[in-house]
């Protein structure tokens, strides 16, 4: 069994976002896999994803403050400002994090830990819309 499906994250404030369930909403066949592996490709360099604590939400305000420290905006010597203040340390934000993930899926769900939840960073002060490719591969019921 292999599936492909473009799926759009609705846009989000700069900071650190879970997207588990809008990210299986937008999977109708993954109840259908009965052992699998989900890959998700974010399609942006400003934005990135990873795997976290699902519950607390400090968590992902602590994210979002751990990153502006390690690459905080407004450092003179850098070039690319195309876009605004906030766009050269979201590219360094989402090449630390990266833009990809590979989730095991099991009896048609997501096999992630109890507290584990797939986090959208959100790096731009005004980001917009997100593109997500997931493709999954794996055995049927």
């Amino acid at each position: 069994m292999w599936q492909q499906q473009l799926i759009t994250l609705r846009a989000r404030p700069r900071g650190f976002h879970l997207v588990t369930d809008e990210l299986v909403a937008g999977l109708p066949w993954l109840s259908d896999c009965r052992i699998g592996l989900l890959h998700v490709w974010l399609q942006h360099t400003s934005a990135s994803l990873t795997i976290n604590e699902n519950a607390d939400p400090a968590v992902r305000r602590d994210f979002e403050r751990f990153f502006n420290f390690i690459a905080p905006q407004g450092v003179d010597g850098f070039e690319h400002n195309d876009e605004g203040p906030d766009d050269l340390p979201a590219h360094f934000k989402a090449s630390l994090l990266g833009c990809q993930l590979s989730l095991p899926v099991t009896d048609g769900r997501l096999a992630m830990g109890t507290w584990q939840g797939v986090y959208l960073g959100e790096h731009r002060d005004h980001g917009g819309a997100r593109r997500v490719l997931a493709t999954l591969q794996g055995e049927r019921f």
